[in-house]
């Protein structure tokens, strides 16, 4: 238990964020999207303690709802790219043969492409919104996690429980997801963890372009490219978001950090 006692401060950060963003709808002291013109681009005070956006949102109501958009839509792209990569990966590891070298060299197409240049230009073509967004980033992002878990498998594949799985009469389909992706599940989640902080930058990046959420949505990026034109006027319309991302980043890079020294 020693050994992950220095993780229980970023986990429990960790754990907060993600608790904030499953519970931002009851969090919020206002609506987040409830307009009040009079009010707009008002500065931090006692009643909205981050200030009000250009048609008088509350900043604050809009960052924590935002959380949910910006922090949920990032780890569930997370689970699909490393669980379908990992997939792919292991399945190309094991069995080999062309389907392996079918895969392997999909998979240097788009290593062979700048990740957040590819994400912008498919963002792009389907035209915009946060689903489309995260596919973009999907489309290529499956390939870290198809290299790594093919790497873990080709390490393991001659170990002896394996042969004695394949002695007992196991299907080849119960060997893979029995004795193969379990014994690489720690490697793999320790790069998800470190990816998190990457997929939150890239999702928000994609927002701030106008190829993510689309208005009104509350999305830290999105909420950025409302205010950029106002950092002089009102610094806290894009402060506040900016802020939020860095937090979380920073969090969820300290965790996976942490989670790597601990398994190396």
């Amino acid at each position: 238990m020693k050994k992950f006692r220095p993780l229980i401060p970023y986990v429990t950060a960790s754990a907060i964020l993600i608790l904030v963003a499953i519970f931002a709808e009851w969090l919020t002291p206002f609506d987040p999207y409830a307009q009040d013109l009079e009010g707009a681009l008002a500065p931090p005070n006692l009643t909205n303690l981050l200030g009000t956006d250009r048609y008088g949102r509350d900043v604050l109501s809009r960052v924590i709802v935002g959380s949910q958009t910006t922090l949920c839509a990032s780890l569930i792209l997370l689970a699909v790219m490393s669980s379908v990569g990992s997939f792919i990966g292991a399945l190309c590891g094991y069995h080999g043969g062309k389907i392996d070298t079918f895969l392997m060299r999909l998979s240097d197409v788009f290593l062979a492409f700048p990740q957040m240049v590819f994400a912008i230009a498919v963002a792009g073509a389907l035209g915009g919104g946060l689903l489309n967004a995260a596919a973009a980033l999907a489309l290529i992002g499956w390939t870290k996690y198809a290299r790594i878990s093919r790497g873990l498998v080709l390490a393991i594949k001659s170990m002896p429980y394996l042969d004695a799985a394949k002695m007992s009469g196991s299907s080849s389909t119960t060997i893979l997801f029995v004795h193969v992706l379990p014994n690489i599940a720690g490697p793999v989640f320790v790069t998800a963890a470190l990816d998190i902080g990457t997929i939150i930058m890239e999702l928000a990046g994609l927002s701030f372009l106008g190829l993510g959420a689309m208005p009104p949505t509350a999305e830290w990026g999105a909420m950025m490219n409302n205010g950029r034109s106002m950092l002089q006027t009102a610094p806290w319309v894009i402060l506040a978001p900016g802020t939020a991302i860095f937090i979380t980043v920073a969090t969820f890079n300290l965790l996976g950090d942490k989670l790597r020294d601990i398994n190396s």
